[in-house]
């Protein structure tokens, strides 16, 4: 999408927020404030499929004051590492975002794709108690408000060839999502490259690219079947999508409105968390409906993994020192200290 689009859907908004003011007060009391949401992922995505649930709570937690639109598929031009940056100038008013896409713009955000950093789907809730407070800042140093964060579930590294040790993979050219995917991979030899979800099928239809790192869901969204063939249980790493409104947005919705979003938020959250990892073991069986094996990998094949990507861990809390305390913090709660 070109800027003159973006500025037009941002002077759109803004004159949205005017209409009331200017109406009859007949008219000011039956109009909804209509905030597209952005989010690339497609409509059968279970983030898409909660953000939609959300949006349609808050209509009636609010009597249709406030009517979030949810534009599912990238449908208004923001690839995925723009996004946080569209919610903080206003381009959108609120948008899905995955986070460990936003490093360019926040280095703390890829704190997830540490490897190996949390070993299970408890070891993740611990690790978001110290990390979220963050995240909170981070959100409000640019000009927004998060309303939840959901994580995608476990990541499987998606091949078409069979492997059963590290040294397999070198060489191998895979699509990740953000860096910290990138840096683990490449750790273990294989040629990685950062690359937008939009672009993913055409890549491995060209044979660009002969692999992917992401979740089941991913693969089920793209359909990985029809040109690949395993997918490795290595759940190397974690990321969530945060849900963001922009502050001089949330600061026109009506105090009583607030609240009832916020609670809103913080009761579907749980839920949504529970969505994921229903969503993985769904995905992961139709994934091997498709005809691709699932394969589980060597305790020694895992083992090598981590020796070879341990150091990344160290190197990301020396450039990213907002990191120390919370990853110390997290490591002694789970005993890792």
């Amino acid at each position: 999408m070109g800027l003159g689009r973006r500025t037009a859907l941002k002077a759109g908004l803004g004159a949205v927020a005017m209409a009331p003011a200017m109406a009859p007060s007949i008219v000011r009391a039956q109009a909804a404030m209509k905030l597209p949401l952005a989010t690339v992922w497609p409509d059968a995505n279970f983030h898409v499929i909660n953000c939609r649930r959300f949006a349609d709570e808050v209509k009636k937690a609010t009597g249709g004051a406030i009517d979030i639109d949810v534009k599912s598929g990238g449908q208004l031009g923001f690839k995925g590492p723009e996004c946080l940056r569209a919610v903080r100038d206003g381009l959108v008013p609120i948008a899905d975002y995955l986070n460990t896409q936003q490093v360019g713009d926040e280095p703390f955000m890829g704190i997830e794709g540490l490897p190996f950093l949390a070993g299970s789907r408890e070891e993740l809730k611990i690790l978001h108690k110290h990390i979220r407070p963050e995240f909170e800042k981070i959100a409000a140093k640019n000009n927004q408000k998060i309303l939840y964060v959901v994580p995608w579930p476990n990541q499987y590294l998606h091949l078409k060839v069979k492997v059963d040790s590290v040294d397999g993979l070198k060489g191998i050219k895979i699509r990740t999502a953000d860096k910290g995917a990138q840096d683990i991979w490449a750790s273990a030899g294989m040629a990685p490259v950062v690359m937008p979800w939009g672009e993913l099928l055409p890549a491995l239809s060209s044979g660009a690219v002969s692999g992917v790192s992401t979740s089941a869901v991913s693969g089920v969204d793209g359909k990985f079947w029809e040109f690949l063939k395993f997918f490795y249980a290595t759940n190397q790493q974690w990321s969530s999508d945060i849900v963001a409104i922009n502050m001089d947005v949330w600061k026109k919705i009506k105090p009583e409105h607030q609240k009832a979003i916020t609670d809103l938020a913080a009761k579907l959250e749980p839920e949504f968390w529970e969505s994921a990892f229903a969503a993985d073991k769904d995905c992961a069986k139709k994934m091997v409906d498709g005809g691709m094996t699932l394969v589980t990998p060597s305790p020694a094949m895992i083992a090598d993994l981590r020796k070879k990507s341990d150091h990344l861990v160290a190197d990301f809390m020396k450039k990213v020192p907002s990191s120390q305390a919370p990853v110390k913090a997290y490591l002694a709660e789970v005993k890792r200290a």
